[in-house]
């Protein structure tokens, strides 16, 4: 598979609709995770494979320093399961989320009728995060997203890289009226969250089925590019479906689309001619050969998490290993840790036999370079399965069993130990 290098044209990165840094690595492999040779019995090289790619930055922007990295300039790193604000919801929601066959009561015509039918659904969302500085202590940034409204009384669908870690969020309808927002659930994984407003009567979208798109069909993005044009629209087509890419470390099956999409748009709407809303804008390519290359996720799945979310605050059923850990990818976080190799490194291990400054290089039959090698082969794996992980601890390989458990919200602190080989 051939692999594309392109010069990025924007710096904007899919961190909080806010950063700046370098762009998200984009990969169409379409292959399951490698399976890994056995160990080496003495110490040695781990193996490391070469990923096709494209250069990709998610549709976000803002005024902060946040990087798409594992590990950021304040000396965090995100946890295997981030934690997340919920509030307890009622029995009955009382809401009027629509299910994905229900059919739309505008024909297909005119660019002007569906937009004038979705574009009050699209809201305008603004954050703002509290972030640490080693010079100037903490300092507040801002960042602009948007949403799609998908109940009557205030549930809203955006990407959770619009709102990761958020202090204050605030929706602005079409109207120009204004909300601060409670965060219900956020998944890292599909790239979804759900927010709520106290209001009532709002308009709200039709769920169009995305399994029934054709490449070719005619859709219209709405969001908020530029996080200062609101309600913009942009008309374009379905360019592919099921495209496996990799945003973040995180495989992603997303549909591909040439409507103009733009810093701002992350959280939008993609909707059809029948006016439905059939995917969440999330990505968008850039380089000097790149034109009219978006990605967006499609409605079935990212309406499936959303229940989830609000049933939950979290998408049950997903296995995780129950620990945190790092990805260590250039060389000046190997001199910051002051490890002498590449890798993910634990920093917590829970309730499992990994300790902190364990590197991980095969979970079960799966060689471990980086976090998207992992999450692949966690995945791969089901809640109560018993997998093999081999660990690299004091330069030599050591073989423990996990039991996999229920991904869930957690807490952690890194304090990460020195790797002795």
């Amino acid at each position: 598979m051939a692999e594309f290098n392109f010069n990025s044209e924007s710096s904007y990165s899919q961190t909080g609709e806010r950063s700046s840094s370098t762009p998200i690595t984009v990969s169409f492999k379409n292959d399951a995770p490698t399976p890994a040779p056995q160990p080496p019995k003495k110490k040695g090289k781990v193996l490391k494979t070469l990923a096709a790619g494209i250069l990709v930055v998610g549709v976000s922007i803002g005024s902060g320093a946040l990087g798409a990295y594992l590990v950021r300039d304040n000396g965090t790193a995100p946890v295997e399961n981030a934690p997340q604000t919920t509030v307890a919801l009622p029995s009955a929601l009382g809401s009027q989320i629509a299910s994905a066959d229900v059919s739309s009561s505008v024909s297909k015509g005119t660019y002007t009728a569906v937009a004038e039918k979705a574009k009050p659904t699209v809201v305008e969302i603004t954050t703002e995060i509290v972030s640490n500085h080693s010079y100037f202590q903490q300092y507040v940034e801002s960042g602009a997203g948007s949403g799609v409204i998908i109940s009557t009384d205030g549930y809203i669908i955006t990407n959770n890289h619009v709102i990761e870690g958020a202090s204050k969020i605030t929706v602005r309808l079409t109207t120009g009226t204004e909300y601060e927002a409670v965060l219900i659930g956020t998944d890292s994984q599909s790239d979804i969250a759900v927010l709520k407003v106290d209001a009532t009567g709002l308009p709200y979208a039709t769920i169009g089925d995305s399994s029934k798109l054709a490449v070719g069909e005619e859709v219209l993005a709405i969001g908020n590019p530029l996080g200062s044009l609101g309600g913009s629209v942009t008309n374009g087509i379905i360019s592919a479906l099921d495209r496996e890419i990799t945003i973040d470390g995180q495989k992603m099956q997303l549909l591909q689309t040439n409507a103009a999409i733009n810093p701002g748009n992350s959280g939008g709407g993609l909707f059809n001619m029948n006016g439905e809303l059939i995917a969440i804008v999330n990505a968008k390519s850039y380089g000097d050969a790149i034109e009219g290359l978006g990605f967006v996720i499609p409605i079935n799945y990212a309406h499936e998490v959303a229940q989830e979310l609000l049933k939950n605050g979290y998408v049950s059923g997903r296995p995780a290993i129950g620990i945190s850990y790092i990805e260590i990818d250039d060389y000046m976080d190997l001199m910051r840790y002051r490890v002498s190799s590449y890798g993910i490194y634990v920093y917590d291990g829970g309730e499992t036999p990994l300790e902190n400054g364990d590197r991980i290089v095969r979970f079960g039959d799966y060689e471990v370079q980086n976090a998207a090698n992992l999450k692949s082969a966690i995945q791969s794996y089901n809640v109560g399965d018993t997998v093999n992980v081999t660990v690299v601890r004091g330069g030599q390989y050591t073989e423990l069993s996990v039991t996999l458990i229920e991904d869930k919200p957690v807490e952690t602190k890194i304090e990460l130990k020195t790797e002795t080989n």
